[in-house]
């Protein structure tokens, strides 16, 4: 269990997240203006009446919108609400030209309910971390500040595009340390689990450095093995995970010196400092109904069919967990081997199709596609083709590389074939094989005498002769196995 020691004893940490992440689809969340945000695009033309809120623009539903959402909910095997409504938040900022943001109602059950996904705790065991809802928004534009030194501008590019608000569970009633976050490095996993989950189904490429992905985190402390849930404050708008754990550190450490000074936590929204790694308080923690959230009219309720979430999920490929565990149960690949194939979902449906059932391959397959880089320049027909060369003692992993490197270099014919017009396929007849050993033996008698004294690490001397007397060509276990009994 994380803590943190202070002047009058140990301190917990309890940790609960809201992410934001920046949906990918096509369109916008109610209008038809370019969901393609990214910094590049020039300020304010990807913008539409309906996100520019002017006078009589209806907003439209996007379905496509919607389908990502479910597919999230899908991959954390959460509820999918079959009815939810969506209301106005009203605040006032000029990147929120309506002065209303569209949102679902924490009161009521969003398009995803409660869920759950997986992370290593802080003892190295698996912890289930429970997510209560993720619901769907519009997002904002952005405010920018460095444009000009007497103006601020606004560019509404973002504005109107979808979000998904994944909400992290607390049983406040009888919080159980076993079941949320209790740790900066928690806090990290878990962030990195749900990137993992969005970018692997599509819903999101989940780049923090965009902006893609946000976090806000709320902190609050309370004495080590104690029940009672301290007053939590929010770290709005992190988008790092260096300065998420850094924030959370800083956090709970100023509010364990209030309360053993004497002091009371307010429960503030705060603002993190990325240059000395401090939080400091933005504002006075907003009571909800200032927000006078009320059901917006001009957008129904929100139907979701089981037929509807079926063909969704016919849709979805294995999540990466999912592939972790059945990698090491049917390949009996490492649990890094296993992390590191699925750390990317290109990476693994590579993997997957090199591959293609045949268990015999994976190991190899794993250390190609890991460790060398000409790997994943050639097609998934090729490696195959090659890995089972290799396994059939047709060619070395030497050979394998001098043929990766020809292809490389944009040779088009198959590893089969360079190896047959390039006379690289291995010798492996034993009587070809001894002629040499005897000839290399002959050669080097000085060797031979330290080997048979006791020096038997000089095999590999031999081998190598060997294996330079043949261009490479000759099966080295064969050639092991013939040096041994021929010095002995």
């Amino acid at each position: 269990m994380y803590t943190i020691k202070g002047k009058t004893g140990e301190w917990e940490i309890v940790i609960g997240l809201e992410t934001h992440i920046e949906v990918h689809t096509h369109a916008k969340l109610f209008s038809g203006a370019s969901a393609d945000y990214n910094p590049s695009v020039p300020a304010n033309t990807q913008v539409s009446f309906i996100d520019a809120a002017m006078p009589g623009m209806l907003p439209v539903l996007n379905a496509e919108c919607v389908d990502q959402a479910i597919r999230f909910g899908l991959a954390i095997n959460a509820e999918i609400s079959p009815r939810s409504i969506f209301t106005r938040k009203q605040y006032f900022y000029p990147d929120l030209p309506s002065g209303y943001q569209i949102t679902q109602p924490a009161d009521a059950p969003p398009v995803v309910g409660r869920g759950s996904l997986t992370i290593i705790g802080d003892d190295g065991n698996p912890k289930i971390i429970q997510i209560e809802r993720a619901h769907i928004e519009m997002d904002a534009g952005k405010n920018m500040h460095d444009k000009s030194p007497t103006k601020s501008m606004v560019d509404l590019n973002r504005a109107g595009v979808m979000l998904l608000e994944i909400v992290s569970y607390l049983d406040t009633k009888n919080p159980n340390p076993a079941d949320y976050i209790t740790s900066p490095d928690e806090a990290e996993r878990y962030l990195r689990a749900i990137q993992e989950i969005v970018r692997a189904t599509g819903v999101s490429n989940a780049n923090m450095e965009e902006g893609s992905m946000r976090a806000d985190v709320n902190v609050s402390v309370r004495r080590a093995g104690t029940k009672d849930l301290g007053t939590r404050c929010e770290i709005k708008n992190m988008v790092s995970f260096k300065f998420i754990k850094t924030a959370i550190e800083f956090e709970a450490r100023r509010q364990i010196e209030i309360i053993e000074s004497g002091g009371t936590v307010s429960q503030d929204t705060m603002r993190y400092n990325q240059d000395s790694g401090t939080t400091s308080v933005l504002r006075s923690k907003e009571n909800a109904l200032d927000y006078r959230h009320f059901p917006d009219p001009d957008l129904l309720p929100l139907i979701i069919t089981p037929e509807h979430i079926e063909r969704i999920r016919k849709t979805m490929s294995e999540m990466p967990d999912a592939k972790r565990t059945r990698y090491k149960s049917e390949f009996g690949l490492s649990e890094y081997d296993a992390e590191q194939l699925t750390s990317d979902m290109q990476t693994a449906l590579f993997f997957d199709s090199v591959v293609d059932g045949n268990a015999a391959r994976a190991k190899i397959s794993a250390n190609w596609i890991l460790s060398e880089a000409s790997a994943k320049v050639m097609s998934a027909e090729f490696l195959r083709e090659m890995i089972d060369m290799i396994l059939s003692g047709d060619i070395s992993g030497k050979i394998a590389k001098d043929i990766s490197e020809k292809i490389i270099a944009g040779d088009a014919a198959s590893p089969r074939e360079i190896m047959e017009r390039d006379g690289l396929k291995q010798v492996s007849d034993t009587g070809a094989i001894e002629k040499i050993v005897d000839e290399v033996i002959a050669n080097n008698p000085s060797q031979v005498a330290e080997y048979k004294s006791g020096k038997v690490a000089l095999i590999g001397f031999f081998v190598g002769q060997v294996m330079k007397a043949t261009g490479g060509t000759v099966n080295p276990a064969a050639v092991n196995e013939i040096l041994k009994k021929k010095l002995s």
